[in-house]
């Protein structure tokens, strides 16, 4: 009996794959899954051999030379005469006598304030708890296996401290040069920062106020619009297509296509698919609809008086005068005086260009006429010329009444083949019986004997659905 085949390896088209699936928790089968896209695509070929490396192998090349005990450090270094340091005899710590005085400037002028404890905005974290126990196995539990090693020893040497039993009696720099003085703050030279107020009264009069003189604006040009006027010549309308095209009968091309030749089929349509074989429906309840609570208008009238209504008091404010004066507008014919300070003390000086400063040419430039005769024209010598003649045929169209061969090798060598349809387009292919299912998620169907297939096996149709 033939072993089992997967429904990757029965498809003949190359669109059927079996649904890989991504991992397998609790099966450690031993069969390998081999089917991937690089192995189908690019199959091995026994004939060629691999390309031999020509790049050199990283091998450790033992010196065989003596070598020499002899470092820079040995040859450079000078040993120096070591003279001990001088050891500094501690003086004894002598507590100074009085109180010390522990207030700050903080101390002084903070003044503390009441607090109140915030009050949290965050609502509190609600809790779904479950009663039931999950059981799962994970992958890293499943797959990754603890290893039985032996824990090292450390090779640390052990320092027990032992604490000094003689009293620390030295006292820092700090403690011997600072001497504790009281704050004297700083006079500040900074002048008051008040505004001082003048007793003369605010004179309001400009230049503007007292030169400023109304004149008349003139009137704005306005250009007339012109009008259209069409043109009484005919739009010319014939392009270089329409006059030099002239159309040339003849017969039109017969498609080479062969007929397209409706496979028609009389067995019942099966419309179930999958998602309706494996997805059925469930009974949901329907969502409890809460009544809504009526409406109770609160008795009594509205107060529509606020603060701002209640105590607000309207003041008299007579409106703000304007200091622009009035304009007193007064046609004159005066012509109007453009003069200012800037044209009269500011005049235009009559200045020159400064000469360009050229070198005197030590070649003297010719004198007389000057004649435009060249070598060229003084010894060309003109000749007749014969233009070449033309051999190539005139486009000429020779009208033939013997109708056009249109058989080519297609049409006479052409042989239509018959639509071969793929077994793995079926639920169950035809000839095959399902199996199992592995944890990759491939299919495996066994293969019946022929005489038991053309009994059991169900009808091919000439037209199916094909899913890829």
């Amino acid at each position: 009996m033939k072993p089992p085949r997967c429904l990757c390896e029965i498809c003949t088209c190359g669109r059927h794959r079996c649904p890989h699936k991504p991992t397998r928790i609790y099966d450690n089968g031993q069969q390998p899954c081999l089917t991937t896209e690089y192995v189908e695509k690019y199959p091995k070929y026994s004939n060629i051999s691999a390309p031999r490396s020509l790049k050199p192998k990283q091998e450790y090349q033992v010196h065989r030379g003596r070598m020499e005990g002899i470092t820079t450090f040995k040859s450079d270094y000078l040993p120096y005469d070591i003279v001990k340091r001088p050891f500094q005899v501690q003086e004894e710590h002598k507590p100074k006598t009085g109180e010390r005085e522990l207030g700050t400037t903080y101390q002084k002028d903070y003044n503390a304030h009441k607090i109140q404890p915030v009050t949290l905005v965050r609502l509190l974290e609600r809790k779904h708890t479950t009663g039931g126990k999950l059981d799962i196995i994970p992958t890293y539990q499943d797959d990754y296996r603890s290893w039985e090693v032996q824990r090292r020893e450390p090779s640390k040497v052990e320092h027990i401290y032992h604490p000094p039993t003689e009293k620390f009696g030295n006292s820092t720099t700090f403690q011997d040069d600072f001497v504790p003085r009281e704050l004297n703050p700083r006079q500040s030279f900074k002048p008051p920062c008040v505004a001082k107020l003048s007793d003369v009264p605010f004179d309001s009069t400009t230049s503007h106020r007292t030169s400023y003189i109304v004149h008349q604006l003139e009137p704005k040009f306005i250009r007339s619009k012109e009008q259209y006027k069409p043109s009484n010549q005919p739009f010319e309308d014939l392009t270089t297509h329409r006059n030099d095209f002239k159309g040339l009968p003849g017969q039109l091309a017969k498609s080479c296509k062969p007929e397209n030749a409706k496979v028609g089929s009389n067995a019942y349509f099966n419309g179930v698919t999958e998602f309706q074989d494996r997805f059925q429906p469930w009974l949901v309840s329907l969502p409890e609809v809460r009544k809504r609570k009526e409406y109770v208008p609160p008795p009594g009238n509205m107060d529509f008086n606020s603060t701002s209504h209640l105590d607000y008091i309207k003041h008299d404010i007579s409106p703000a005068v304007p200091i622009r004066p009035v304009s007193n507008r007064r046609r004159t014919n005066a012509p109007f005086q453009g003069n200012t300070t800037t044209k009269e003390d500011f005049k235009a000086w009559s200045s020159c260009r400064q000469e360009i400063t050229k070198k005197q040419q030590e070649i003297p430039r010719p004198t007389g006429k000057f004649y435009d005769l060249t070598t060229f024209k003084s010894h060309y010598i003109p000749h007749q010329i014969i233009p070449a003649q033309s051999f190539k045929p005139v486009h000429a169209v020779v009208p033939n009444s013997a109708p056009f061969q249109d058989e080519t090798m297609y049409r006479t060598e052409y042989t239509p083949k018959k639509q071969e349809i793929c077994p793995a387009n079926y639920p169950s292919p035809p000839g095959y019986v399902y199996v199992n299912t592995d944890s990759h998620g491939h299919k495996f169907f066994r293969q019946l004997t022929p005489e038991f297939s053309e009994s059991n096996s169900n009808p091919i149709p000439k037209e199916v659905a094909v899913v890829s």
